[in-house]
């Protein structure tokens, strides 16, 4: 494909010389380091005058320092003449801070929003936005890209009895995500009703649906310190449950989540790449990986090429 260039950030290196691999280009040369004083300087190293640039850069690990890392990419390829700048976003940062809950509570999401359009970026690719109205946040194009057709190709292939599996939403936020779920298999849903204290602390919770004598699988967008889906396994095995699986496409899985995950009774824990879990994976034998790559690298090829995503959505690229 001629004028265009894949930077990576330097948060998912993998998923970017995937993505690049996908697409039969190399990785464009950028040097990233920080000075004494952990400011961030970035050096692109080749031209990208007249260029269709992508930078690959998810929202994990030190996430402050990618994001700015992020915007000063995007701003040293606008001023270095490109055409056009797209940030390749697998796991939207401050994704979760997206309305005014409390008073005196600021709308984060709205805010790099802003931050990524200041810096120049033209176009925005993300995965699986915890609310589908941060697209609203922006005024350049947002494609929102959906896990969903590699989910329902996992339960096809590696849940025997998926024909009569019950889809289970943790929360009532998810019921959209797990009906279109359970309609494509034409399975039975249920969802968990839960009661918070404060976040990251769940209170109680109550099941609204049967599961018995079936296989439950827990379907959500993001999982982070995992106590709202170990909570939500116990609940479902103690409604009679045969089997739980958790399908999530963001394992952030900070703090005590792995540890959980552990002593959980799930018979697999299901992420995609959006975040790398190489090292999650060597302390958790539970947690497989299912590869998005070539979701992203497909919406890149037909945005440069002019050419309509919403394909994407309800497929995957073979």
């Amino acid at each position: 494909m001629p004028n265009i260039k894949i930077f990576s950030g330097s948060s998912h290196q993998d998923l970017s010389q995937k993505i690049a691999d996908r697409l039969g280009l190399e990785l464009g040369k950028v040097g990233t380091k920080k000075f004494s004083n952990r400011e961030t300087c970035v050096e692109i190293g080749e031209s990208v005058r007249g260029e269709d640039v992508y930078i690959v850069q998810s929202g994990c690990g030190e996430i402050n320092d990618n994001l700015m890392e992020l915007l000063i990419m995007i701003n040293a390829c606008k001023i270095a003449s490109a055409s056009r700048v797209a940030a390749v976003i697998p796991c939207f940062p401050y994704a979760r801070q997206d309305k005014k809950d409390k008073s005196r509570a600021p709308i984060s999401a709205k805010l790099v929003a802003n931050m990524l359009s200041v810096a120049g970026a033209d176009h925005i690719i993300t995965m699986d936005l915890h609310a589908s109205q941060i697209q609203g946040f922006f005024d350049i194009p947002v494609d929102n890209l959906y896990a969903e057709p590699t989910v329902l190709k996992w339960i096809r292939e590696n849940i025997s009895e998926w024909r009569d599996c019950t889809i289970v939403s943790p929360d009532a936020g998810g019921a959209k995500r797990v009906t279109s779920i359970a309609d494509q298999l034409n399975v039975d849903f249920a969802l968990i009703h839960k009661e918070r204290k404060k976040a990251n602390e769940v209170d109680r919770m109550v099941l609204v649906g049967d599961v018995k004598d079936r296989v439950a699988v827990l379907v959500d967008d993001m999982a982070d310190t995992c106590g709202t889906i170990c909570h939500a396994a116990d609940k479902l095995l103690s409604a009679g449950a045969t089997g739980v699986y958790a399908l999530l496409t963001h394992g952030i899985f900070s703090g005590p989540a792995i540890s959980r995950i552990n002593n959980a009774c799930f018979e697999a824990v299901v992420v995609t790449n959006t975040i790398p879990q190489e090292d999650n994976m060597k302390h958790c034998s539970k947690i497989q990986v299912i590869d998005i790559s070539m979701i992203l690298a497909e919406a890149i090829r037909r945005t440069h090429n002019g050419e309509s995503v919403s394909y994407l959505f309800s497929h995957v690229p073979l």
